[in-house]
């Protein structure tokens, strides 16, 4: 990791954010410069197995620009504080949207193929056979709406199955013999779960 400038004392920090209420960009570049410790800090809590460090520290930095551009210095609070909320929620947007992408990656991804060797993606299961490109920006509608009431829609046991079933959520794609070893069910008992399951995914997108 690189390795940043000190923190600015308070009265540093202060000259500077009156400067900048004044129009000094240099005190701009200066809050920068001196507060990417404080990303890099905010950052690494945050930092998971698959995420690199200099990255999320890219990503906080956004953070840490927009604090610059809308701190107060008439608010009374520190800069750092406030510094601190603006980097948590850009990291916590960016996880955001990783997760959204990673769930139209797996309702996207195969998984299996029908009687005449064609593969079989779980969209098509939920909407039926006849998805073309056309209709691409209608699935990305349900997608929302899938993501969104997954759990409101299914039982606990039914949204977990259907997880495990198709990869959803960063879980890994599992059989039906898997998940039912798993849970000490038998397969088809999951198999029942999971009909079910798809059937109220389907009802909740043809409403």
């Amino acid at each position: 990791m690189k390795a940043f400038l000190t923190p600015l004392s308070c009265e540093e920090e202060k000259d500077c954010l009156e400067r900048l209420k004044n129009g000094d960009q240099s005190a701009k570049k200066e809050l920068i410069l001196h507060n990417m410790r404080l990303v890099a800090h905010v950052a690494k809590k945050y930092q998971s197995g698959e995420e690199d460090i200099e990255d999320l520290i890219s990503i906080g930095t956004i953070g840490l620009l927009k604090a610059v551009s809308t701190f107060d210095i008439d608010y009374g609070n520190r800069f750092a504080t406030y510094a601190i909320r603006c980097i948590e929620n850009e990291l916590l947007m960016h996880f955001r949207r990783s997760k959204k992408t990673k769930l139209e990656v797996s309702l996207f991804e195969p998984i299996g193929t029908d009687k005449e060797g064609k593969q079989i993606h779980l969209m098509e299961v939920l909407l039926g056979d006849d998805v073309d490109v056309a209709q691409q920006m209608e699935i990305h509608r349900d997608i929302d709406i899938l993501k969104k009431h997954l759990d409101n829609v299914l039982t606990k046991r039914e949204a977990m199955i259907i997880r495990k079933r198709y990869g959803l959520c960063g879980e890994q794609e599992l059989t039906q013999r898997e998940i039912a070893h798993s849970l000490g069910i038998s397969r088809s008992y999951v198999s029942r779960i999971e009909k079910k399951a798809l059937e109220k995914l389907k009802n909740l997108l043809t409403d």
